[in-house]
């Protein structure tokens, strides 16, 4: 981890702030005498400052999703003989590459991470530039023929997606799309909250995945529900951690 991330800030949380969801809530940052408000899914903002993101989540909010979700890939993959040095892996929504050094650490050999914004392969660059072997400012739901070809040629096995899905962050259409980059036989590995999958859900996710295992596409190997971490006032949030096999291609109508 870089040493860029030893920043002199302090975060603030807002008290008696409570039916928020998610994606509204905020925090004050501040640093250097400067204060300022900042939107806890305004991940450009948050890539911007060195450590921020880690204070806030991580310290705060005592976020744990990379080593649960990543463990659960590595049990799954023990109970089946496979060996984490074999991954070639997308990180879908990767940021600043906490979820990719995560990996990196349990074995994987190849990674190429995937974001929408510039902000987060500056950050990764600044924090853990020795992470990826590949990274891509792409939008998934409109990829560039270079860009295509490119994550083509890794022959990706796996499809890492953490703390991303389910807010308008990375839509099912863009989960459906790098689902299409991992061969047949490949590891899908995410998490999501708990309502996202929900009867009534109107994201979408619930009507893939559901979509993805009853047509046999999708094989579960391994699910966990969780704490994801701590909203601003302090209250559990719940997702469900999920490892599949790939056993087929993704509808056409999701592309």
């Amino acid at each position: 981890m870089s040493d860029a991330l030893q920043t002199d800030l302090s975060v603030h949380l807002p008290r008696g702030t409570a039916g928020l969801d998610q994606d509204a809530e905020w925090c004050i940052v501040e640093t250097e005498g400067e204060r300022r408000r900042v939107l806890f899914h305004d991940y450009a903002e948050l890539y911007r400052t060195p450590g921020l993101y880690e204070r806030l989540f991580y310290d705060e909010l005592g976020c744990d999703s990379p080593q649960v979700v990543c463990g659960l890939l590595r049990e799954a993959m023990q109970e089946q003989g496979r060996d984490m040095r074999d991954l070639s892996v997308l990180d879908v929504g990767a940021g600043n590459g906490m979820v990719g050094e995560v990996l990196a650490e349990m074995g994987a050999t190849n990674l190429v991470g995937v974001d929408i914004i510039e902000e987060a392969l500056d950050a990764a660059e600044r924090d853990r530039p020795e992470v990826y072997d590949d990274y891509r400012v792409v939008d998934l739901t409109d990829v560039p023929s270079q860009d295509d070809e490119a994550f083509r040629d890794h022959r990706l096995n796996a499809m890492v997606t953490v703390a991303a899905l389910g807010f308008g962050d990375i839509p099912p259409q863009a989960f459906a799309q790098a689902y299409e980059y991992v061969e047949d036989g490949g590891l899908i590995v995410f998490n999501i909250k708990d309502r996202f999958l929900e009867s009534g859900d109107p994201s979408g996710f619930r009507r893939l995945v559901n979509e993805l295992a009853d047509d046999g596409r999708m094989k579960p190997l391994a699910q966990r529900r969780y704490r994801h971490r701590l909203s601003m006032t302090g209250k559990p949030l719940h997702y469900y951690a999920h490892v599949c096999e790939k056993r087929g291609p993704v509808a056409a109508h999701w592309l």
